[in-house]
């Protein structure tokens, strides 16, 4: 049975990284992020598996690669490099995971836009079988029909998609760019929006959003459950075509468009 968190999805910045994972057989993150993937139940990895950013040519802006985890371990950066001259950041903490030798994927797992991505929990079913990196996502029961269905009638979107607003970030559970505007498609489990405090919350979030050009739109379990074709996606393509249908530059683009990793190089 398919167990959310048994795979983690992390990036590989540079070619000296890469050449660490290929013949050292490890990898590390920094111990605050670790503690960050634990506070959000991302934190039992069984794989890594490994996204590579521009410089890797012919290979980058996908997941090609993975590996089985032997053992995990927190040591300091002068541990992980001994030959390093001793600096300010030579007692940082990090997490050593030692994994066994890599493994290529049967298909690459592409990035089809220019997006952030650090880390991404997800299952083993879902990384043999994922086309594009939005499969990968194991967010919630209620997200995977929904992307399903968005699939199935061909509506772009990228998930848990980051937007910044002032001193606050979100996360969106679908963003759909069209022409003149964007969309915020999000699914709303029962239980958790049983909660007055987080109706408020919810609000100020979208009035925060709707500022800076995103229009929100909300399904509970009931809509995705049983009424996807009725009401779901027509009403996500109405809104589509009140702001001008879908944005031409985020339809399908060449497989070359995608993440350059110098926002993560500050982790390693």
């Amino acid at each position: 049975m398919a167990k959310r968190g048994e795979v983690l999805v992390v990036i590989i910045p540079t070619k000296s990284d890469m050449k660490i994972v290929r013949e050292q057989h490890w990898y590390r993150i920094p111990a605050d992020q670790v503690e960050r993937l634990k506070q959000r139940d991302m934190w039992e990895p069984k794989w890594l598996a490994f996204y590579q950013p521009k410089v890797f040519g012919d290979e980058a802006f996908a997941v090609n690669y993975y590996a089985s985890i032997k053992s995990i371990r927190q040591v300091s950066r002068y541990e992980l490099f001994p030959d390093e001259s001793q600096n300010p950041k030579s007692q940082k903490r990090y997490y050593k995971i030692d994994i066994q030798p890599m493994e290529k994927l049967p298909q690459p797992i592409y990035s089809r836009r220019l997006r952030r991505i650090l880390f991404i929990s997800t299952t083993w079913e879902k990384l043999v079988n994922a086309v594009e990196i939005n499969d990968l996502w194991d967010e919630s029961p209620l997200e995977d029909k929904l992307w399903a269905g968005l699939k199935r009638y061909s509506i772009d979107a990228e998930r848990q998609q980051e937007e910044k607003v002032k001193n606050k970030t979100y996360l969106l559970d679908f963003a759909i760019y069209c022409e003149k505007g964007k969309i915020d498609a999000e699914t709303d489990g029962d239980t958790w929006h049983s909660v007055k405090e987080r109706i408020a919350e919810d609000n100020l979030r979208d009035n925060d959003l709707e500022t800076v050009g995103w229009r929100t739109i909300r399904f509970n379990s009931q809509h995705v459950k049983e009424e996807m074709t009725e009401y779901c996606i027509p009403t996500i393509l109405e809104n589509i075509k009140n702001l001008g249908g879908l944005k031409d530059d985020q339809k399908r683009m060449p497989r070359k468009i995608g993440l350059d990793g110098s926002e993560q190089l500050t982790l390693f």
